[in-house]
């Protein structure tokens, strides 16, 4: 594997800034190659589709390599993505098209792990349809979201099992696939939320049991832009129908409006940019995908040793979760201390991180706010250790 580093932080402008940006949950910096995409594409003549010049032509091949690269980076097929503004808005659209149909008694199986875009839309459906949701709980010890319990959740009435891929909390990767299986039995569509996931571990949509998958290119650099990706994509001529066009097939179906061609072009670029992540990788971009994802996973579980390593010996810092699968995310308390004043030292210490009041979510279940919040951090493809390292300093005079 050759993950460098060094290059890779060359390719972010954004890092001239100078601080420590350890903000990598809330989305990462934007490579050169995606902004210049996006710039490009807007200078560039492109009309809409449909036409038989070439700005029209131009808008169809976006929109064409903008699901092939999201087919890619998941592992399914072209037909199935549907393209949208974040995956937020596209899971909210999935879940009205899917409770049209739903009746009193039905459930869906949600988790205290997901993020509320994974959780909400699903509420309101069951609510909306006079169902019921039921919660998978996790274990507050180690913040691991136990899959045996969805034996017992998913029931013959249970239409939609939703779970992430990673949370962007507290790191913890669930056994999707465990989870999966149990929908199965019972005949209930998976749903899996795998934006945190994405931008640090190789995805395949068949290998996870998934029916859907929802990502956001923001987490990994690219533009603000989300996809839902069907395994099936006949499924989609299944479903009630959003576009303004009545003729609308497949994908373009979930689609509202006129998609926004120049953010696609950066999100084909952010997709090339993980595919090249690992000089080494060669052959199809699927394939350079797992290469370049497989490194990064890697070289961030060495920084995330690290980084966990300085925590825990801090006596008045108490790590949350202690997931034996995970993404570099990461969220502590500090001792005496409340999280919105512990980000404020880092901030004067040249450190990106957050405070979350800890009143809501997984947080809220493991009562964080009781003790005045937590810190949160993740890494991204550009932290180095020498970044790490400084927020263990800066934490270590917290005392």
């Amino acid at each position: 594997m050759a993950f460098d580093v060094a290059a890779v932080r060359g390719l972010f402008p954004a890092l001239g800034d100078g601080w420590v940006h350890l903000d990598a949950p809330a989305g990462m910096q934007v490579p050169e190659q995606v902004a210049t995409a996006a710039s490009t594409a807007l200078r560039a003549p492109v009309s809409g589709p449909g036409g038989i010049f070439p700005a029209s032509q131009r808008a169809e091949a976006i929109v064409e390599a903008a699901r092939r690269s999201i087919a890619d980076l998941v592992g399914a097929n072209p037909a199935g993505v549907v393209l949208g503004p974040n995956s937020a808005v596209l899971l909210q659209r999935l879940a009205d098209a899917l409770g049209d149909g739903w009746m009193i008694g039905d459930d869906v199986v949600v988790s205290r792990l997901d993020h509320p875009a994974n959780v909400a839309p699903w509420q309101r459906a069951a609510q909306r349809s006079g169902g019921t949701v039921r919660w998978a709980e996790v274990d507050i010890e180690t913040c691991e979201l136990p899959t045996w319990q969805y034996q017992e959740l998913v029931t013959p009435r249970t239409k939609v099992v939703a779970i992430t891929a990673a949370s962007g909390a507290v790191g913890t990767r669930p056994d999707v696939r465990q989870a999966a299986e149990a929908a199965a039995e019972h005949g209930a569509l998976v749903v899996v939320d795998a934006s945190a996931a994405a931008p640090f571990v190789p995805l395949d949509i068949t290998s996870m049991g998934a029916d859907v998958v929802a990502v956001n290119a923001s987490a990994w650099g690219g533009p603000p832009v989300g996809a839902l990706v069907f395994k099936n994509a006949a499924m989609l001529d299944q479903l009630p129908s959003v576009a303004l066009e009545p003729g609308a097939r497949g994908a373009e179906r979930m689609e509202l409006g006129p998609p926004a061609y120049p953010l696609l072009a950066g999100l084909v670029a952010s997709v090339d940019y993980l595919a090249a992540l690992d000089d080494a990788a060669v052959g199809p971009r699927r394939e350079r995908l797992l290469t370049s994802l497989g490194s990064v996973k890697s070289y961030q579980a060495g920084l995330l040793a690290n980084l966990t390593n300085g925590l825990r010996k801090m006596n008045h810092v108490m790590l949350i979760g202690d997931a034996m699968r995970r993404v570099p995310s990461m969220a502590f308390t500090v001792s005496g201390v409340k999280a919105v004043d512990a980000v404020e030292h880092l901030a004067d210490r040249g450190v990106c991180a957050f405070a979350d009041p800890g009143t809501h979510g997984v947080f809220a279940v493991l009562g964080v706010g009781e003790v005045g919040g937590a810190v949160r951090v993740g890494l991204a493809h550009y932290t180095n250790a020498a970044e790490v390292d400084q927020l263990v300093r800066a934490i270590a005079e917290l005392t």
